[in-house]
């Protein structure tokens, strides 16, 4: 599929997920926008206090009496593995229903986002059979055993701006695992999951594990992380709201959370590095999306002497962006998310050129075919180090660049930030990359690229205030399970 008319996606009414079916919501409707042109997308349906009891009794219910926490590994593993084949085959209605009322273009759906959450969903199966209790060394006359088992009901709420994907980050080791799962997905973009859960249940997943429910922060979110059924939360979103889901889990546990949170990513060119290839890494770090990814690289610091030359490519690269809807096969930027987070971005941005930010590419808002939400990707130099534009993170294509002399210098500016997400490094010298490994303080480096690939075994998950515990990797399988210790004298 190379685009789609907007006005022909159907969206049903009942966009919750509770005990296997649909179910139309009876809380407040939340007006739903597509931000590509600004026009109403549909009216969400959320749950009532009464609803959300009924999903987590339902997840509750499941976990205990439907068997999937007690069945035979293998056969979790061929019913999960079933559900990606059938994610993969429903490209014709996921993709459009993602690109519809997100700001993910539908090539990069189909291209990447659908096959890597199908992936996900496969990475963890193969866990399922793979992990166990361990046996103790103790003294001969005694056996001691380490026994893993789920935790039970797994409260997920993702975000708006990878929705598929991010969702599978939290489904897929939760229920691998064994457990069940409540998820919430963000009000913005919440369609698209609800055909997900559908998919599950037509693989063979048992009614409850895997339930939806739709509504906003205040009046969903924080009642289903504090729920008593609840064992675990896991969470990905800003720093803030992280914080509060924390609180509140140590008000009604305690009880364990994964937090994957903000980012303000730096990305360093050494003079030693390949200047067309690291310039045109650095670009698409913090276009992509439109700039709204939590690992977006928004800081660049690039040695003195080659800074010229790079501003140029990245110069070039930025203005070469076609603005324009998520489902136009020529679009290259994407929209921003709502008008909302474009006037956010307009005022940060606005402030930096107050203080006396250079405007090197963009500045502003971007012109697109139609109404809808966009920024042009803005390249700021002479910010000041402490300025909110250098330590906010903005969560659009708006890069700053600052210059360095050595190392020092660069690790130096590259550590001075709350937030600890990810880096990039770009250098011909495998020392100086190992010494930057060591020397900057983030959860992901990446050497002469930037992003993810398709090696789930590398967990994610960040340090300082970009969050607690990791997604993808045994680590996120192991982080879904509990462990008892047995000890038997004979």
């Amino acid at each position: 599929m190379t685009g789609f008319n907007p006005d022909q996606i159907s969206l049903p009414h009942a966009n919750n997920f509770i005990g296997g079916r649909r179910v139309a919501g009876r809380g407040p409707a939340i007006v739903v926008r597509r931000p590509s042109d600004g026009r109403v997308q549909a009216e969400l349906d959320s749950v009532d206090s009464d609803q959300l009891t009924e999903a987590v009794e339902s997840a509750q219910r499941a976990y205990r009496t439907s068997g999937w926490a007690q069945s035979d590994p293998r056969a979790r593993m061929k019913v999960m593995r079933r559900w990606a084949d059938l994610i993969e085959a429903d490209a014709a209605t996921l993709a459009p229903l993602e690109a519809l009322g997100s700001t993910r273009m539908l090539k990069e759906i189909n291209a990447w986002d659908l096959s890597y959450t199908a992936e996900t969903i496969r990475f963890f199966a193969e866990w399922a059979d793979k992990v166990g209790g361990e046996v103790a060394a103790t003294t001969p006359d005694k056996l001691g055993l380490t026994i893993t088992e789920p935790y039970g009901v797994v409260a997920a709420i993702a975000p708006w701006n990878l929705p598929l994907v991010m969702a599978g980050w939290k489904i897929a080791p939760a229920i691998a695992a064994g457990n069940s799962i409540v998820l919430k997905p963000s009000e913005m973009t919440p369609f698209s999951i609800v055909r997900l859960a559908e998919l599950a249940i037509e693989a063979g997943l048992p009614a409850g594990i895997f339930n939806v429910v739709q509504g906003d922060g205040r009046s969903v979110g924080d009642p289903l992380v504090r729920r008593p059924e609840v064992a675990k939360v896991t969470f990905t979103g800003s720093t803030r709201t992280g914080a509060a889901i924390m609180a509140a889990c140590a008000e009604t546990g305690p009880k364990p959370v994964t937090l994957e949170l903000g980012g303000k990513s730096p990305q360093i060119i050494f003079s030693d590095a390949t200047l067309d290839k690291a310039s045109a890494i650095v670009a698409r770090a913090i276009t992509l999306n439109a700039g709204q990814v939590c690992v977006a690289g928004s800081r660049l610091l690039v040695q003195d002497k080659v800074a010229d030359e790079v501003i140029d490519r990245i110069t070039a690269a930025f203005n070469a962006h076609k603005a324009g809807p998520t489902w136009a096969e020529d679009t290259t930027l994407g929209p921003i998310i709502s008008d909302g987070q474009l006037d956010r971005m307009d005022g940060i941005v606005g402030r930096a050129i107050a203080a006396g930010a250079e405007v090197l590419a963009g500045g502003g808002r971007a012109t697109a075919p139609q109404e809808g939400s966009y920024f042009a990707p803005t390249l700021l130099a002479n910010v000041d180090q402490k300025s909110e534009v250098v330590q906010g993170e903005i969560f659009g294509p708006v890069l700053t660049i600052q210059t360095f002399a050595d190392e020092e210098e660069a690790y130096a500016l590259a550590n001075d930030s709350d937030y600890g997400l990810a880096a990039g490094v770009h250098t011909g010298d495998v020392s100086r990359a190992l010494r930057a490994t060591r020397s900057l303080e983030a959860g992901t480096i990446w050497v002469n690229r930037y992003g993810r690939s398709n090696d789930f075994i590398l967990p994610t998950g960040g340090y300082k205030q970009s969050g607690i515990g990791k997604d993808l990797g045994r680590e996120a399988y192991m982080a879904n399970l509990k462990t008892k210790v047995a000890l038997i004298e004979f």
